[in-house]
């Protein structure tokens, strides 16, 4: 399918004035015009964020009470249990929490579901493990807001439950001691963005505001929160919540605070990807680290997690980190396997993509690697996935969606099918009986057909600005690198540059082209190092681009250098 390329248009006059005032390249203005910051106080707030940008973590709406509970349960030693998500946001967040309340001194402990035998969030069978353990206080992180049954459970054994999620909530709300979800209809924080990690930290900035208020840190040494910002940094990352505001503010941070290389599980971990730690950016996150994170929860448990990224030395969490590493290799093996086989069907049969939906079932396929295959084929075929993977009594699996079509949405629409379901805008995880499979494509066709339009299915890539080759300088790499970290509203930007010539060219690993190209008009001109990973002919290939859209880089490998990363051509 040919890329729609579609250029971004910011006001000139405003570009140049602010370029002006703010003494920065017209390319950056422009980038940073096309994000709505359009004045140089708005620029500088963006380009160099504080902590006093922060919003008040007591406009979350329950925090008071919340942390009212919270403090009277660590005061009187009673058994805390903090119950989190199996993906790299939900290990974070328990990371996070539970080494705040252990230092504390709170009697606290956390516990993970396994994803496949328990399913996701706080169920019935969670609270007999409560009781078992004499717990007298839940607090979910990156769960629980769908957990009526549970909670009216827990109740009933004299259970309270604090809820902090970022997940859609229902109509109904379960009936918690404190839901902390800025995603509710009535918080008033305009934090919505926030990950379930990033809940998780506001709970813990609350906390230890409240503590000191009640002198719990005239005998405890008043934690600082810097060092729990690399795990906010992974889970926000990782979770792909926009990047925006009080994320950019503490993903900046966090990212800081993991370069210094004081946790020795994410320095572990950054060892067996090969990755200097000093140099760690959100591609390395997004592409390196969380992969291996989620791949526990995916083939093992995401308990391993949890215990590598709270490991007190190296030495505890070396062992941990070749384990991950391993089980990432098993996650993409099945992974791989689950595509091809969905590739060969589509390639027998066409009508799979008809109404630009493509839904299928097999209890052959692990359903815990069902998501990352679903985002994969919904790039590839720029439509919405369902995978599930059957075994009685329910068909579970994972959807991925495109552009900005609503999945959540979709499947909202067509609940009564379903027995369960949650997630996002993008992705979302759902159970149904296997006779109500057919049903729901069609439901999600028909939804798909009112909602969206023949070009919301297209493939399109945003263009910030067209480049000439000479422009491509290691002084507009750095100006443009003071807008990561790069994410979810926050998107790395892509430039064109056109009528180049290759100067020389060698593949990497049969898969990746390196290049020196230059401008095809002018011999002896200005050229530039580009890498074009994962080329789909490395036989033939080009040796001229009409045009290239591509991203920039500072050469991690020479820092005074630029590069550039195709992305179309």
């Amino acid at each position: 399918m040919e890329t729609k390329l579609t250029y971004t248009t910011p006001d000139l006059e405003q570009v140049t004035t602010l370029s002006q005032k703010i003494g920065c390249h017209p390319v950056l203005a422009a980038l940073l015009c096309d994000r709505g910051i359009q004045t140089p106080e708005a620029a500088h707030f963006f380009l160099h964020p504080t902590f006093q940008q922060l919003k008040d973590p007591f406009s979350l709406k329950d925090m008071d009470k919340a942390v009212h509970r919270i403090h009277t349960a660590v005061v009187n030693k009673e058994k805390i249990l903090i119950f989190g998500d199996f993906d790299a946001d939900g290990v974070t967040a328990t990371s996070l929490l539970h080494e705040f309340l252990t230092h504390a001194d709170a009697d606290v402990t956390w516990y993970i579901p396994h994803r496949i035998k328990e399913g996701y969030s706080l169920n019935l069978p969670h609270i007999d493990l409560a009781v078992q353990l004499a717990v007298d206080l839940i607090i979910t992180v990156d769960c629980g807001v769908g957990s009526i049954d549970a909670v009216k459970a827990a109740l009933l054994e004299d259970i309270d439950v604090i809820i902090t999620d970022h997940h859609e909530p229902g109509d109904v709300l379960p009936p918690a001691l404190a839901i902390v979800n800025p995603k509710r209809k009535d918080c008033p924080s305009g934090l919505e963005y926030l990950a379930g990690v990033g809940v998780a930290f506001y709970l813990v900035m609350a906390l230890r505001k409240y503590f000191r208020d009640q002198g719990v840190w005239q005998e405890i040494d008043e934690p600082s929160l810097l060092g729990y910002l690399d795990l906010f940094a992974i889970g926000t990352i990782g979770d792909m919540v926009p990047l925006i505001d009080d994320n950019r503010v503490l993903c900046l941070a966090g990212l800081k605070q993991m370069q210094a290389g004081r946790r020795p599980g994410l320095v572990s971990l950054a060892n067996t990807c090969r990755l200097d730690v000093k140099q760690l950016d959100s591609d390395d996150i997004s592409y390196k680290l969380v992969p291996r994170i989620n791949a526990a929860g995916r083939i093992a448990h995401a308990r391993i997690c949890v215990s590598h990224l709270t490991a007190a030395t190296l030495h505890d969490a070396q062992t941990t980190a070749g384990l991950l590493d391993e089980l990432n290799l098993k996650r993409q093996q099945i992974e791989k396997e689950i595509v091809l086989d969905i590739e060969h069907r589509i390639f027998r049969d066409p009508s799979l993509l008809d109404h630009h939906l493509l839904v299928l079932c097999d209890g052959r396929w692990n359903p815990s690697v069902l998501g990352i295959a679903a985002s994969r084929l919904a790039r590839k075929y720029v439509c919405p996935v369902v995978l599930l993977s059957h075994s009685d009594p329910l068909a579970i699996g994972s959807c991925r969606s495109i552009n900005n079509i609503n999945i959540h949405q979709a499947l909202a629409e067509n609940s009564h099918l379903l027995e369960r379901f949650g997630g996002h805008t993008m992705a979302a995880g759902l159970a149904l009986k296997k006779e109500n499979i057919d049903l729901l494509r069609s439901g999600i066709a028909a939804h798909l057909k009112t909602h969206y339009i023949e070009e919301d299915f297209s493939k399109t890539l945003t263009i910030d600005a067209r480049l000439d080759i000479q422009d491509i300088t290691i002084d507009l790499a750095r100006q443009i690198d003071q807008l990561r970290p790069f994410g979810t509203a926050n998107p790395e930007p892509v430039f064109v540059c056109q009528n180049l010539k290759v100067i020389s060219s060698h593949i990497i690993g049969n898969l990746h082209r390196k290049m020196i190209l230059q401008n095809a008009d002018t011999p002896s001109g200005y050229c530039v190092e580009a890498f074009h990973f994962n080329c789909s002919n490395t036989k033939n290939p080009p040796e001229y681009y009409i045009k290239i859209a591509f991203k920039l880089k500072i050469n991690k490998f020479k820092p005074a250098a630029v590069q550039i990363i195709i992305q179309d051509f």
